[in-house]
């Protein structure tokens, strides 16, 4: 099962003391602080919980799966996320 962004904000609503329009829009703004980090190209770290890293992808030939025809993938960015140690630790210890 994935973790939505309703689930979060639920999650924010029932734990601390703020009205549901209140979490919705504290993990909103999370939310778009994190894109725009991420768009102009810089690693977002959280301490405790990964970091998220933009890398460049150099163009590269591919291939259709269905068709076996050959094309050219251009080059772009992609987000790798990397677990922290204690993160990892604890996934491992469950």
């Amino acid at each position: 099962m994935a973790l939505t962004k309703e689930k979060i904000m639920n999650q924010v609503y029932n734990s601390m003391d703020f009205r549901k329009s209140e979490a919705r829009e504290m993990v909103e703004e999370l939310m778009k602080i994190m894109k725009e980090t991420l768009a102009r190209g810089e690693d977002l770290l959280i301490s405790g919980f990964g970091k998220f890293v933009v890398k460049d992808k150099r163009a590269r030939r591919g291939r259709n799966p269905q068709t076996r025809e050959s094309l050219q993938l251009r080059a772009r960015k992609v987000v790798v996320f990397k677990t922290s140690g204690i993160l990892r630790k604890n996934i491992n210890d469950s």
